[in-house]
């Protein structure tokens, strides 16, 4: 099977670039291409923020390093979008004011839904770059929006077929923690769906707020439940603090995040490195506390590291 080729954020950025130097787009003809960044940088998204952002100036620095794009400089702006309000505010800003190209980014797939209805209203174009809800390819898509990032019906399938090959969906019963804003409410939809289409169900299901960091009520909810499996439908900051906490508790039931950020549960695991016991294991796939026995019903090869082919840190 043929392998197709992984999007990068330096390719977006050079592919937009590069769209809109072309004579036949006659956007600002000036020496220099303007692009706006939208992303979170503050709040529970701030850290996977500042990994785009981090991105985002390693590709303007490279490309201007080589010439820039068809001979004109590559400059991009990058702004905080901590909320829909102000990703919707910011995004008019850069449209009327900076007279940008084009904007790209996002992470919150609310705040990516409200520039969507700015792109529309102005005619500029939006290149989504980690907002993984349904909403925004189906009933929210917009003529201006592009995407390429995957949606949340992607990652669920792709993860939930692992977790049936291990054991974890038929027949059992999951504790599910969602993160309480358009992106988790749209992951737990698709999530519901799949387990009642493969023989699985919801025990309990918890909204989680998105600037929630004390676990434990929820933690003492899980081992009273004693679920097969927990499916952690959480976002940013949420995730390294439910997995440092869910190590201190001393928990072991797996867990399996249907869109997990993997740069942030590594942050996890480094914390609980000196704690008593064994580390929380994180992988792309599931979450295995080291030593803890698979399912019987899973295969011997299901308590080693899996690693998500491509795994980004987007929301």
């Amino acid at each position: 099977m043929t392998e197709l080729p992984r999007v990068t954020r330096r390719g977006a950025l050079l592919g937009a670039a590069t769209l809109l130097a072309a004579p036949a787009i006659s956007y600002a003809q000036s020496d220099t291409i303007r692009i706006g960044h939208l992303t979170p940088r503050t709040g529970f998204l701030g850290p996977l923020g500042e990994f785009a952002v981090q991105a985002g100036q390693l590709a303007m620095d490279e490309i201007n390093a080589a010439g820039g794009i068809l001979g004109r400089k590559l400059e991009i702006t990058f702004e905080d979008s901590v909320n829909p309000q102000t990703a919707s505010a910011k995004a008019e800003r850069y449209i009327q004011r900076d007279r940008v190209s084009c904007i790209v980014g996002e992470i919150n797939s609310a705040s990516a839904l409200a520039i969507g209805q700015v792109v529309q209203r102005e005619r500029a174009l939006f290149i989504n770059t980690g907002a993984n809800s349904d909403a925004l390819r189906g009933s929210d898509c917009r003529k201006f929006m592009f995407h390429i990032e995957g949606q949340n019906s992607m990652y669920v399938k792709a993860v939930g077929r692992v977790l049936v090959q291990q054991g974890l969906i038929r027949g059992k019963k999951a504790y599910a923690l969602t993160a309480d804003y358009a992106f988790g409410h749209d992951l737990l939809r698709v999530a519901k769906r799949f387990l009642g289409e493969n023989g699985g169900s919801f025990s309990n299901e918890d909204l989680i707020p998105t600037d929630l960091t004390d676990f434990s009520p929820f933690l003492l909810k899980i081992r009273q439940a004693r679920p097969d499996v927990i499916i952690a439908n959480l976002a940013g900051a949420q995730i390294t603090n439910f997995l440092k906490q869910y190590s201190e508790f001393g928990l072991r039931f797996p867990v399996a995040g249907f869109g997990f950020d993997t740069a942030l549960a590594w942050g996890a695991a480094r914390a609980t490195s000196s704690a008593p016991g064994p580390p929380c294991g994180t992988t792309g796939w599931t979450t295995r506390r080291p030593g803890s026995s698979p399912p019987t019903s899973a295969p011997a090869s299901a308590a080693r590291p899996r690693t998500r082919p491509g795994a980004t840190t987007t929301r």
